[in-house]
């Protein structure tokens, strides 16, 4: 029996009629409260998506066979208490991402927990213990990127977190690490994606003679910046600004940008979907 007070449930199906009101009957059944409740059909592939929030003490297992039993044989469902989540910060050099989140994490405004930083430098060490937050160095000199990964992944298996942040973090991760958290790594790109992708994107846009720059958060895949868009954003920006003036201007739209994409992901409140999301407010 769970006692949180309130409890998430996500389902994901081929579209159908009745589904909303088959999965709201067996709340109601259970004598549950829904606190909130969202759907959306993605028409090109029939498939439906809803979030439920509800209160009152559940049987799991009994409550979640019961919504498998009324929904397609395909449905993917999952109940999830509304609780803080674990994660990892990895980081470089570039603080603003990391003291951000950082500020929120002490202040606790955000549905997350800082179990540790990782960086390959220690250049972000003395701000980060000022929060008291493990950091942990992991150098890459005079490493291949399999063994520098594979350092960093043992840790991870200790520390065992739900979601790892990429606070700026400049490493390219490769195909098998991104795997390994498959749709729980959350990068932040100094640009608005696909737009100047790859390195220098300030410097892009400027030469371009662009009117906006943005920021967009995206799970990491093996495509890189191509991993599925959770939040984006942008700000106005003219001629008279040159590129490194941008690029500071884009530290606060950067650091925005994933702490919005942070908070959705850690309230359950995104969906993949082939190689993009389904977002719920």
């Amino acid at each position: 029996m769970s006692q949180a007070d309130t409890h998430i449930l996500l389902v994901n199906c081929p579209d159908e009629s009745g589904l909303i009101f088959r999965v709201s009957n067996v709340v109601y059944e259970h004598k549950l409260n829904i606190v909130s409740n969202g759907e959306f059909v993605e028409r090109k592939f029939n498939q439906f998506f809803m979030r439920t929030e509800f209160s009152g003490v559940v049987n799991e297992a009994v409550f979640l066979s019961e919504v498998k039993g009324v929904l397609p044989k395909e449905a993917e469902v999952r109940l999830t208490a509304n609780t803080k989540k674990n994660i990892v910060i990895l980081a470089t050099k570039e603080h603003h991402c990391l003291s951000d989140l950082l500020l929120r994490n002490k202040f606790d405004e955000g549905n997350f927990n800082i179990l540790a930083v990782i960086s390959n430098y220690e250049y972000l060490h003395e701000l980060t213990s000022k929060f008291d937050i493990p950091y942990f160095y992991i150098s890459h000199s005079e490493k291949t990127r399999e063994d520098h990964e594979q350092e960093i992944l043992s840790l991870l298996h200790q520390l065992n977190p739900d979601f790892l942040v990429l606070a700026k973090y400049m490493r390219i991760l490769s195909p098998s690490f991104a795997q390994s958290y498959n749709n729980r790594i959350i990068n932040i790109h100094h640009s608005f994606l696909p737009a100047f992708a790859g390195a220098k994107p300030y410097q892009k846009a400027y030469e371009r003679g662009v009117k906006i720059i943005g920021a967009t958060a995206h799970f990491v895949n093996e495509l890189l910046d191509e991993g599925p868009i959770i939040a984006q954003n942008v700000i106005p920006v003219n001629h008279t600004l040159d590129a490194r003036q941008m690029a500071s201007a884009g530290r606060d739209i950067e650091k925005n940008v994933l702490a919005n994409a942070l908070e959705l992901v850690c309230n359950e409140k995104v969906f993949v979907f082939k190689n993009k999301t389904i977002v719920f407010s």
